[in-house]
């Protein structure tokens, strides 16, 4: 790939790349940090790479940082949330809809929250997710469908939502 190219690269998909990682983590700076760590490595790859692959490459070297910075920070972070719905015994309860997807987002496992913000957020289609998680295209597929399920029973339930 050549310098131009990498601009080209940087020009195309640096929004899609920051708001596929922003979505999985709670901190833009930790997401900024993220995605100017993906096109460093990019770069010092530049020669390697192939334009045509670069925004595989780019995604997956976001992906695999974000894992990394998560598993980092879980090992800190063992403080435990509380439950505001237990704590208040109002009898109106209001929803925030976006609040109650991204929860139930947090709550499936990296590899389906992926496959789903790719798709759903990002409009990627199952070859590209599987070209950037490393998985076929069926493995994706099959994730995407768990996932879905498994956010249609966290939102239909109640008491999730209270």
């Amino acid at each position: 790939m050549t310098p131009k190219e990498y601009n080209e690269t940087v020009d195309a998909w640096a929004d899609g790349v920051y708001r596929f990682i922003r979505k999985s983590l709670k901190s833009d700076d930790d997401a900024r940090d993220i995605v100017q760590n993906a096109f460093e490595i990019l770069w010092k790859n530049h020669e390697n790479v192939q334009f045509d692959k670069a925004k595989s490459y780019l995604f997956s070297t976001a992906y695999h940082n974000m894992i990394d910075h998560i598993r980092k920070h879980k090992r800190m972070d063992y403080v435990e949330e509380i439950d505001e719905a237990a704590k208040g015994g109002t009898a109106e309860v209001q929803v925030d809809v976006k609040e109650a997807i991204e929860k139930a987002l947090q709550k499936l496992p990296d590899v389906q929250k992926n496959c789903v913000l790719l798709r759903d957020y990002e409009g990627y289609s199952y070859e590209e997710i599987g070209e950037m998680l490393h998985l076929s295209e069926s493995q994706v597929k099959v994730y995407i469908f768990r996932a879905r399920q498994s956010l249609k029973e966290y939102l239909i339930s109640i008491h999730h939502l209270i």
